[in-house]
């Protein structure tokens, strides 16, 4: 019973220690508003700006992510003639950070976002002028996968990451703008952790409502409880979980796999969400056109149901 009563007093008093620690939703900056629930799609802009802002405008939906690791004045300025022409709002700018990036259980914590040593002051440095690219836009937030952080917070890797989590959003902040941290690579409660620890209240969440499947690390709706209040984004994508200890789950059409989405907007809007849905299907070629279709025709029958 000692053991017990000790436990709670620890517990307690961690929770004191760190409330003003959790980001709330009034102190943070937020995407503008518009209609909620505003669909959008993922697009590649470093190639052709004009084309990818085109293909936005032909799916009928408002609203994109844009990636891009090509911070130049050339795809800067077709980009902006190419939104002013086609009316699509930019929500976020999606960068890796730069290669090497490989999404995979055995390469990806070597290689991606701010916890490979290797690579981090490079991350950090091109967050950063992703950030600035994405402020001559009037892009209000920035989008990336930070790595697979790790889950045991006395890893030796583990202050390093959160360093520089605070690095980049504190410049980040400078710019007006949020981070949305994308989920998937580690639990929920992990991501949690990095955000209250790193301490900047712009520091936010991108629900990805596959990826946490695809790596095995828990399923959006769950992850709602633990994040939900710091979701600023998502990524409308469906998968099914990992079966095979040494690849990655299935990416499959919206309504295909284990991502629920008949509850998860409704929780969304419980939540208070106003951000857009904005669609990704990791293939190529026709069937990708084809699915995102189905996919759009899909949402809006559940936006519909809102009311």
């Amino acid at each position: 019973m000692e053991n017990l009563n000790r436990r709670r007093f620890l517990q307690v008093s961690a929770a004191a220690g760190t409330a003003g620690l959790i980001p709330r939703l009034s102190a943070a900056p937020a995407i503008p508003a518009g209609k909620p629930f505003r669909l959008g799609i993922i697009i590649h802009v470093a190639k052709d700006p004009q084309a990818a802002i085109k293909r936005v405008h032909e799916f009928g939906v408002p609203t994109c992510q844009a990636g891009t690791d090509d911070f130049s004045d050339r795809v800067y300025i077709a980009l902006k003639g190419a939104v002013e022409t086609y009316g699509i709002e930019i929500t976020a700018i999606n960068t890796s950070g730069g290669a090497p990036n490989s999404y995979t259980f055995y390469e990806g914590p070597l290689t991606i976002g701010v916890v490979p040593p290797k690579y981090r002051q490079q991350r950090v440095d091109n967050y950063k002028r992703a950030s600035d690219f994405a402020k001559r836009l009037g892009v209000p937030a920035l989008h990336s996968h930070f790595g697979f952080i790790p889950e045991n917070p006395n890893d030796r890797e583990y202050e390093g990451v959160v360093g520089a989590l605070r690095d980049v959003a504190t410049h980040i902040k400078g710019n007006g703008q949020i981070v949305l941290m994308e989920t998937g690579q580690e639990t929920p409660i992990t991501m949690l952790r990095a955000i209250n620890d790193a301490g900047v209240d712009n520091l936010l969440v991108n629900l990805d409502c596959a990826n946490l499947i695809l790596y095995g690390k828990g399923n959006p709706l769950d992850a709602l409880d633990v994040l939900g209040h710091l979701v600023r984004g998502t990524h409308a994508k469906d998968g099914l979980f990992p079966t095979n200890p040494k690849e990655l789950g299935a990416e499959v059409p919206i309504g295909k796999g284990k991502a629920n989405f008949p509850k998860l907007i409704p929780r969304l809007k419980e939540l208070g969400y106003t951000g857009p849905l904005t669609i990704e299907r990791e293939i190529s070629g026709p069937q990708q056109l084809a699915d995102i279709k189905m996919e759009k025709a899909y949402l809006e029958r559940l936006v519909a149901k809102l009311g």
